[in-house]
């Protein structure tokens, strides 16, 4: 008797690639080996992305095609669909969303919700020398342009411990570099010194977790071994917004695995990104030179519309103050262009603002509105499709061309 083959076909960002390593462990464990090919298998999971609508598109556009192949030669099995979509559909309340990717993809055989995929299954990995280490999944912060909050939940940390542990298995293993990955990085650790109820309480999935929880008191972090550090607070206007231990968390794996050449982080919203932050950054070489750093916008109607929490005059005093602390650091950035209401003076304005920070990399898109966002309740998606693909390719010439 033949063992039933997998093969996991994964859309979007590091988290959803650190999730599929997850999902070949479970997939694994329960007896299937990997297939070569799609044709090949006889189950198939799609580890799906939704933050843009190319991104669905795309999902629904490798389920036609596996409906048709399954058509002419009665594989895959089981088609088994997880990722950020069933995450948005479970935490829809009015079921509406379930229903389309149901009426889209009638012949899935299952939703999976990633958080069924616990982190006793340790990632199959394919790079032997660099690994992504989830530290938190989730995001707090409401930009109304954004899908996380609704397909991945409220902002949960990883416990510092278990981060560690994987940190040195991996170590043990002779891998030389590490991705810390998470939403918002820099703001890791606030729901494990305050409480996750006294972070954010909504948009939680009940009776499922992504990772374990604990607390301990904000004025104070037992690091493993012992010693006590005094955690981060982030000031935003002027005033304490949240506690974080990313600091300390960057600094205890710098001063602990010198094994690893490189570490790097990834996403950072230039909001919490703390003096303390940037501090570590310069003390240890090891923490890498590139650092993405999403501005989205150059100007401040349109960053004030998007909800992020600062101008464009500090974003650039924020470059200003890393590029001082870490002469040799080089800024990759994320920009939305064609923002409901963008005019061609706002536009103007992020280009200006590129030329004046001098990004090695952008990760430009199109706006596209996403089911659920507070821009897609209140603005009309109201700037031309050929309109969005000039300023696109104005923006990826000057950026990514030069």
């Amino acid at each position: 008797m033949s063992v039933a083959t997998y093969k996991i076909v994964t859309f979007g960002c590091q988290a959803n690639q650190a999730d599929s390593e997850r999902l070949e462990a479970y997939y694994q464990a329960q007896g299937l080996t990997q297939a070569d090919s799609l044709s090949q298998a006889d189950q198939v999971v799609i580890n799906t992305c939704m933050v843009r609508q190319m991104a669905e598109d795309r999902v629904y556009g490798l389920y036609q095609n596996l409906i048709k192949q399954k058509q002419e030669t009665g594989k895959p099995e089981r088609i088994i669909v997880t990722g950020c979509m069933v995450g948005a559909a479970l935490r829809e309340k009015s079921g509406k969303y379930f229903q389309l990717i149901r009426q889209r993809m009638p012949q899935v055989d299952e939703f999976l919700p990633i958080e069924e995929v616990g982190f006793e299954f340790q990632p199959v990995r394919t790079n032997q020398h660099h690994a992504w280490v989830p530290i938190s999944n989730g995001c707090n912060n409401f930009c109304t342009f954004c899908i996380v909050p609704f397909s991945r939940g409220r902002e949960i940390s990883r416990p510092f411990e278990q981060i560690v542990q994987e940190c040195q298995h991996l170590a043990d293993q002779g891998y030389r570099a590490v991705t810390l990955v998470g939403q918002n990085v820099n703001s890791y650790g606030a729901d494990l010194l305050l409480g996750a109820d006294n972070v954010q309480a909504m948009r939680d999935v009940t009776d499922k977790v992504y990772f374990d929880q604990s607390t301990q008191q904000v004025d104070k972090f037992v690091l493993p071994g012992g010693k006590r550090v005094k955690p981060t607070w982030v000031k935003h206007l002027g005033r304490q917004r949240i506690p974080t231990l990313f600091p300390q968390l960057l600094e205890y794996l710098c001063q602990h695995f010198d094994q690893f050449e490189q570490i790097e982080f990834i996403s950072s919203n230039p909001w919490d990104f703390s003096d303390d932050l940037i501090q570590v950054m310069a003390k240890y070489p090891q923490i890498s030179r590139r650092l993405h750093l999403p501005v989205q916008s150059g100007s401040d109607r349109i960053l004030q519309k998007m909800n992020r929490w600062y101008t464009a005059e500090q974003y650039l005093q924020l470059v200003q103050k890393i590029k001082q602390a870490v002469p040799e650091i080089e800024l990759t950035t994320d920009i939305i262009v064609g923002f409901p209401s963008e005019t061609e003076a706002e536009f103007e304005q992020t280009v200006q603002l590129a030329q004046k920070v001098g990004f090695a990399k952008a990760y430009i898109a199109y706006y596209s509105a996403r089911p659920g966002t507070a821009a897609t309740k209140a603005f009309a998606d109201d700037v031309p499709y050929e309109v969005k693909k000039r300023r696109w390719h104005k923006l990826n010439q000057l950026i990514n061309e030069t």
